[in-house]
């Protein structure tokens, strides 16, 4: 009988957790911490005989009597002592699932590389991050069996042990859940309820925009194509070292022509392209329907050598175009201030966040409104892995992360008392909080946390209204399917990593490089991949009616 007893817990825990999910964001903030300690002085105070009763009424067949370590693998972490939250998540989650949970943070700079590694190599990792966009791209994976179908008509473990953090999600995200995998067509990963829009943004310096006599309307009022007046004061104000434009290779290209990621392509260094309309996202764009090849359009030309340009003024880091420091270099210039407008693609709210985290005011000025298309309904997702020995339990965490505002909070925001403190019913960072940062949007649902200061009591209600108004892109629910065109895919992305990042940060000459990067991608079969990708977007759109 005690091997299902720490289940009813759980259950007893995921129910008060999700009648305070469904309030107003007021009254979840409120209450998170009232309803966490009531249950644990429930729990503590019922005898073994009661709560074993209740749990034989309740015995869903899965033995947890056995304590279980899970391993979790995040992406975008900033984490340097976990020990305070450990402590007393594992408490916790010994408690309520006889867990104890062992987070790998995965960072920018290292996660793609290292996810791909531990999965191909079978390590013994039971819950990945994956997403539309990740090394470890959630369709591509899936396909490969790396994921585990979470819907398996023979082991369904949704129905099981997930059914409140099911009905909690948009229908966007479990829609975009659903593709075809290695088990059929069904889900493969909890997707996380987090900025289901895409929206690109200029990331601003403030204080530094204004010293040098401009405003935001002066951002707002101009684009890529006519930024170089204001780079060139900024850089000879601030000296030889500093650079003012922050890039993020891929993001930038998106940002300045409009295209978006195709969901299925080749993972980080993206193949195909769908140019959006930037003024109506559920118009079709100026190509209509169609998918193209990104790097042969004139839009990508034009992009490129304007980018050159900037990199030979001295604007953008040659760190931008080394792989291996890129991202790192980004994050830790943000950090710091030193650069005046970066890439940032946005979240509600973020410009707060990260007026916080950098000590000096960002603002946001968006490219395009936010649209929904099937990558942003796949941008942050947890996978339990087909080499993970407990999937049950893996999937039991991944509901009570999911429902379970104490718990989601402990992990993402730290300790109450020391990397937070609640002021006003809104969360106040410590000087602690810089050494425990996880990435808030790869966590899982993050409707749940409380407010940060200056959000205000109804930021929750916000945030669902704001995502909910986006528009939906033409082709939304589509993903491009490789598997017929996989020989070429590999051949192309191995060429698209030689070239694709060097000319998106100017690191390298258009008129040389571009040229010789088309011509290998049509040797290795560029063609025979668009004619594909064009033929399943033709089929898709028929079967809609479109």
């Amino acid at each position: 009988m005690k091997k299902i007893l720490a289940i009813v817990l759980s259950l007893m825990m995921l129910t008060v957790a999700f009648t305070g999910c469904s309030k107003t964001s007021k009254d979840t903030n409120a209450d998170a911490t009232k309803d966490n300690t009531a249950t644990e002085t429930t729990t503590n105070d019922s005898t073994e005989a009661e709560v074993t009763e209740a749990a034989e009424a309740a015995d869903t067949g899965v033995d947890i009597s056995e304590p279980v370590t899970l391993k979790w693998y995040l992406h975008g972490s900033n984490v340097t002592d976990d020990s305070a939250v450990l402590e007393k998540a594992n408490e916790y989650l010994k408690e309520k699932l006889n867990v104890t949970l062992e987070p790998i943070w995965g960072t920018w700079g290292d996660f793609d590389a290292n996810s791909v590694l531990a999965i191909n190599g079978g390590d013994d990792v039971d819950i990945y991050f994956t997403c539309s966009w990740s090394a470890d791209e959630y369709n591509a994976f899936a396909k490969k069996g790396a994921w585990v179908r979470l819907d398996d008509p023979e082991n369904n473990l949704i129905e099981k042990y997930a059914p409140e953090l099911w009905k909690q999600l948009p229908q966007v995200l479990t829609q975009g859940a659903t593709i075809n995998g290695a088990n059929g067509y069904g889900v493969y990963a909890v997707p996380g309820y987090k900025d289901i829009a895409t929206q690109n943004c200029w990331d601003i310096n403030v204080p530094l925009l204004e010293k040098y006599g401009y405003t935001i309307d002066d951002i707002k009022n101009t684009d890529y194509y006519g930024f170089g007046e204001i780079l060139k004061k900024v850089k000879e104000g601030e000296g030889d070292d500093f650079y003012p434009l922050l890039v993020e290779g891929a993001v930038l290209e998106r940002m300045v022509n409009n295209s978006i990621i195709v969901t299925g392509d080749a993972g980080t260094n993206n193949l195909l392209s769908y140019y959006i309309n930037p003024t109506d996202t559920s118009a079709e764009g100026a190509y209509g329907n169609k998918i193209l090849s990104k790097f042969e359009t004139p839009e990508y030309k034009k992009f490129v050598e304007k980018t050159r340009e900037y990199f030979q003024a001295g604007y953008i880091d040659p760190a931008m175009g080394n792989a291996n420091q890129a991202n790192d270099t980004r994050s830790a210039k943000q950090l710091t201030g030193e650069y005046l407008i970066g890439t940032q693609s946005y979240a509600l709210g973020y410009e707060l966040q990260a007026s916080k985290e950098r000590g000096f005011k960002v603002e946001m000025v968006p490219c395009t409104p936010a649209y929904v298309d099937t990558t942003s309904s796949q941008g942050a997702m947890m996978a339990i892995s087909t080499s993970s020995k407990n999937p049950e339990r893996a999937m039991m965490f991944l509901n009570l992360l999911n429902t379970d505002p104490y718990l989601f909070t402990l992990l993402d925001f730290g300790v109450e008392g020391v990397h937070y403190n609640m002021v006003n019913g809104e969360v106040v960072f410590t000087e602690k909080r810089a050494d425990y940062t996880p990435w808030t949007n790869g966590m899982g649902n993050i409707t749940q946390l409380p407010p940060q200061e200056g959000q205000g009591l109804d930021f929750q209600d916000k945030f669902k209204a704001y995502y909910g108004a986006a528009g939906e892109i033409p082709i939304l629910g589509w993903a491009f399917d490789p598997t017929s065109v996989e020989t070429e895919m590999g051949a192309l992305a191995n060429v698209a990593a030689e070239y694709a990042l060097a000319l998106n940060t100017g690191t390298v000459d258009p008129a040389e490089k571009l040229p010789e990067f088309i011509k290998k991608l049509k040797d290795n079969g560029m063609d025979k991949v668009m004619d594909e990708a064009n033929k399943q977007l033709t089929d898709f759109l028929a079967a809609k009616g479109q």
